[in-house]
């Protein structure tokens, strides 16, 4: 069995210890996370394991022949050939097996062998034959479709020449490479970056059946907590494993962090009050054995460290700008580029305050309707209407890109930031992952990640009342994730947004637009999971009626039958859905009458000055005006239903 193993690794660089005496181990069915706030050193110690970086000492064991290949977060380097050609390279270390075989074959022809020789020659020539075909390289041409379509790509695609795509796909084509090799230990860092919903969902499947051991730093909560088996921590140079889920450790590991943040507070208080008195007494001579006292007490504490990416940080948006209740209103919104239909006949109306995430394949038309709507497009089909006083705040993909500036990163950020924010700035810049010196940088030399999360806060800071996200969370680790959906959750104004980290749009989506190049988009009125319900009914139903359609095509001599039964189970389902429709209507009366009383008796001084009262009215209102929305959205699958029995 093919294995891994680090034994008492360190490394420094300069005075600082990054990595002291870490130990793990991975194996064949290893499914394990790299964890840690950034700059600990998880990328580092992946390359150590993957033998490009040498340690100062430990050691590093790998079993003879195992395979090891490594995904770095970026600056892959690509050949000069197509898509196609560069993914039928993982392949070449068959073709070289190949080459031995035939030379093989050549030398077994060959006169004069001994019976010995020729054992040898045969033994390794059929070792050479299954090594090949265990590793498909016969059926290449299908493992090749089936990893570039499922990390996103279009077979119509794969004669373009690889330098010629984005970054972003190219990080894709590398990633396609890398599990296309087949190794026994797959090192990934950070791998869901450049990848959308679905495929991520797509690598999830893929490295559920994978054989191999997997270790791998993300920062999708989701796709870790489906994906390993174990957790190791890289905390203050230390290495510690946790067994079981990611959530699992993330909850185990908060309990641990509870009491070093508390010890933490209580030195850090201890150090300005000691600070103070030697600042306050350090002249006055009765005070002076006091003082000296103080200083010794000062220098004989040990600090707790607690990395910059892990301390607590709240931001709050400055208060949203009052508005009309209609945020905005769609009627018959396309938009073609060509004869590629992204969008098709959109019509919806977005009340203030709800959170809305779109979805849909690549291509679909999320973010054009964002910038439809955030106004940099005005090229499209239909009406577009904002409510009164709605004002917006666009983040779009490229916004890095239209940032330039000789300013530094805190003084363009002061640039935006209202007055009440500025005690809070640095750290606000920390929590978007600008720390120490970082915040002197230029903003001319920043990295295009760096640019991104730059561009985000500057937008977050300004006052709005719609706040328009194309993916918001690249370029973000979990800490400022966490930083931004608080935010978000909190924030009183409407949230449009698009993102491809599922436990994101879990947590923030009270809604879900459905977008579908050349189809009308859908509104789900429900959170994430509510529309995956949904999508899994209509799919399921789907199904069984082309099954039962496919049946009744096998069998011609049943389909008088089979007719008289589908219009007898088509009128008994009419009856039953119009029973359901007058339940509806009537239950919708009585939450309207609900309502309508709850908000009465909220009006009334004694309720609304009292804070526990109101909490539990608001509960009751939230939860009544959840069941209007369910009731609804039923309601409208059952009028659809109907009408197109009617037509």
């Amino acid at each position: 069995m093919a294995f891994v193993q680090l034994s008492g690794i360190c490394l420094s660089f300069g005075a600082r210890d990054l990595i002291k005496s870490a130990t793990l181990s991975l194996m064949e069915g290893s499914r394990a996370a790299l964890a840690g706030p950034n700059g600990v050193g998880k990328s580092t110690l992946m390359k150590i394991a993957a033998g490009l970086v040498k340690a100062d000492s430990g050691d590093l064991a790998i079993t003879k022949g195992a395979r090891i290949s490594y995904l770095p977060q970026t600056n892959v380097i690509l050949g000069s050939g197509t898509i196609l050609e560069e993914a039928e390279g993982a392949f070449g270390r068959i073709t070289e097996l190949l080459v031995r075989q035939e030379d093989l074959g050549r030398k077994l022809q060959a006169k004069g062998l001994d019976d010995r020789q020729t054992a040898r020659l045969l033994a390794e020539f059929d070792e050479l034959g299954r090594a090949v075909e265990s590793s498909g390289y016969f059926r290449r041409a299908e493992f090749i479709s089936g990893v570039l379509g499922g990390l996103g790509f279009y077979e119509r695609d794969f004669d373009r020449t690889a330098s010629e795509l984005s970054g972003g796909w190219q990080m894709r084509l590398a990633l396609a490479r890398i599990l296309l090799e087949d190794p026994d230990i797959l090192l990934l860092d950070e791998p869901t970056n450049y990848l959308d919903l679905e495929a991520r969902t797509w690598l999830e499947g893929f490295l559920a059946d994978y054989r191999g051991g997997v270790l791998l730093v993300s920062h999708d909560r989701y796709f870790l907590d489906v994906t390993v088996k174990e957790v190791y921590e890289l905390f203050n140079g230390k290495l510690s494993r946790y067994p079981g889920i990611y959530s699992g450790y993330e909850v185990r590991r908060s309990k641990e962090l509870e009491a070093i943040f508390e010890s933490w507070e209580r030195q850090q208080e201890e150090i300005r009050n000691i600070e103070d008195f030697i600042r306050r007494f350090r002249y006055k001579a009765t005070k002076a054995s006091q003082v000296q006292s103080r200083i010794k007490m000062l220098e004989k504490i040990v600090p707790i460290e607690i990395p910059e990416g892990m301390k607590r940080i709240h931001f709050k948006f400055p208060p949203a700008p009052h508005s009309g209740k209609m945020t905005l209103k769609a009627e018959g919104l396309g938009k073609s580029y060509g004869d590629l239909r992204v969008l098709d006949n959109l019509s919806l109306e977005i009340e203030r305050g709800k959170k809305i995430a779109f979805v849909g394949p690549n291509g679909a038309g999320k973010s054009t309707l964002m910038r439809i709507i955030a106004g940099a497009d005005r090229d499209y089909e239909g009406n577009l209407s904002l409510g009164s006083g709605v004002e917006i705040a666009y983040f779009a993909q490229n916004s890095a890109e239209r940032m330039a500036s000789e300013r530094t990163v805190e003084e363009e950020a002061e640039t935006v930031c209202p007055n009440a924010l500025l005690p809070k700035l640095r750290n606000l810049l920390g929590a978007f992952l600008f720390r120490g010196d970082d915040v002197e940088k230029s903003v001319s030399v920043l990295s295009g990640g760096e640019r991104s999360r730059l561009a985000l806060l500057k937008m977050l800071m300004h006052p709005a009342n719609l706040l328009v996200l194309d993916e918001p969370t690249n370029h973000l680790d979990l800490t400022s994730k966490d930083v931004l959906l608080d935010a978000l959750k909190a924030f009183e104004g409407t949230v449009l947004f698009v993102s491809h980290d599922r436990d994101f749009i879990e947590e923030l989506a009270d809604m879900v637009l459905e977008l579908e190049a050349g189809t009308t988009p859908r509104l789900y009125f429900g959170d994430y999971r509510y529309y995956l319900e949904k999508k899994a009914a209509i799919d399921a139903e789907l199904s069984q009626s082309l099954a039962a359609l496919d049946s009744s095509l096998q069998s011609p001599g049943s389909l008088l039958t089979a007719s008289w039964e589908e219009e007898k189970a088509q009128k008994a389902r009419l009856r039953k859905l119009r029973r359901r429709e007058e339940e509806i209507t009537e239950r919708l009366s009585g939450v309207s009458a609900g309502k309508k009383a709850l908000e009465e008796t909220m009006a009334k001084p004694e309720n609304y000055s009292d804070g526990t009262k109101m909490k539990k009215l608001l509960a009751q209102l939230k939860a009544l005006e959840g069941e209007a929305s369910d009731l609804n959205e039923e309601w409208l699958d059952i009028a659809e239903a109907l009408s197109d029995e009617n037509e």
